[in-house]
């Protein structure tokens, strides 16, 4: 029975902190962790211009280097807690407490993380929130744990009852579930009291099985932000249009069609041969702000603008992301925003 006080935020209702785990030598990003080491700089900086920033770090020596480089740059250290716990990998948004609240009561949902399907270790990223709560980060908050895979990037709440999720996805993580059985499952657990699924949508280089945060968001006023694609010569095109064929045949809890802003697209992005997921949908909310993903591209400040229409009354800052799709996410993907009174 669904707990109905208890509900999932959306990501623009206010929030005490955003959680990030910063790359080191030990995690996937070694190879290029200069480059990437520069996105979560700008990110740091970006953030604690708003609102405080709880960074992850591996140990004291990591915690010192991380330190002195936001001190370099003149970030505000006094809005920076940091909190040194083992990590496999840095995408937080998969690995850290998904947080439901009634008024000042909070639960912090904790799902099996599983490296999205097995594909990377994960023993380390599936304890993180237990070490956080141990770590005293999250005052009273209840600690639910529920041995089902699912990851932040998965699912989108407007905040009043409604996930988004892609079938692509939840598919691959519980081939043995209907989707009568996950929406019951995802009802129950996030208390929610809809679900809708979108069976189209992709980019090439995402290794999450088609997260709904890099395809398509919930923005104040039922609104909808997602990823298009107009170029018909695209390998995307096909199946892009007709992910916003399914967005325009939703409907609000009203029944009425939500307000559609569709992002444009870059031009490929190719790394060894690889095509990353370049997409604009794969940005954050935090306090009086929306964090968009800047990838060098002609389109950065046209998605800029267009996510900035889709929540008015926010400054719009564009944080370089181009480092971080060579790990196949993006700026959404390594943060986990914290719902307003719920850090200790």
């Amino acid at each position: 029975m669904t707990d109905s006080s208890l509900r999932l935020p959306a990501e623009w209702e206010p929030q005490a902190a955003v959680l990030i785990a910063w790359p080191h030598a030990d995690t996937d990003w070694a190879e290029r962790l200069d480059e990437v080491e520069s996105t979560y700089v700008a990110l740091a900086a970006a953030v604690t211009r708003f609102q405080p920033l709880i960074i992850v770090v591996a140990d004291a020596t990591l915690h010192a280097h991380v330190e002195a480089k936001l001190q370099a740059i003149g970030a505000d250290l006094t809005r920076i807690r940091f909190v040194e716990l083992p990590y496999d990998d840095t995408w937080l948004r998969d690995s850290g407490p998904i947080t439901l609240r009634d008024g000042n009561r909070f639960q912090l949902t904790d799902f099996h993380f599983t490296g999205w399907g097995g594909k990377f270790g994960a023993e380390q990223d599936d304890a993180l929130i237990a070490g956080l709560v141990d770590a005293g980060v999250f005052g009273s908050a209840s600690h639910q744990r529920i041995d089902w895979a699912l990851e932040g990037g998965g699912i989108e709440s407007d905040g009043e009852g409604t996930i988004l999720t892609t079938w692509r996805c939840l598919t691959q993580r519980h081939p043995e579930q209907s989707r009568a059985d996950m929406s019951s499952i995802l009802r129950d657990s996030l208390h929610a009291k809809r679900v809708l699924w979108l069976d189209y949508g992709y980019l090439e280089g995402d290794d999450t099985d088609a997260h709904i945060d890099t395809l398509a968001r919930f923005a104040p006023g039922e609104r909808i932000v997602y990823q298009a694609c107009n170029d018909a010569g695209d390998a995307h095109h096909d199946e892009l249009q007709r992910m916003g064929e399914e967005l325009a045949a939703l409907r609000t809890s009203d029944g009425k069609p939500y307000t559609l802003y569709p992002l444009p697209w870059a031009k490929p992005i190719v790394d060894e041969g690889r095509r990353l997921a370049a997409s604009y949908a794969n940005y954050l909310i935090v306090n009086g702000a929306v964090l968009v993903p800047a990838y060098g591209d002609a389109m950065d400040n046209e998605a800029a603008r267009i996510i900035g229409q889709a929540h008015p009354g926010r400054e719009v800052v564009q944080v370089p992301c181009r480092p971080l799709i060579w790990q196949n996410g993006s700026l959404h993907c390594i943060t986990m925003q914290l719902p307003a009174g719920l850090i200790g």
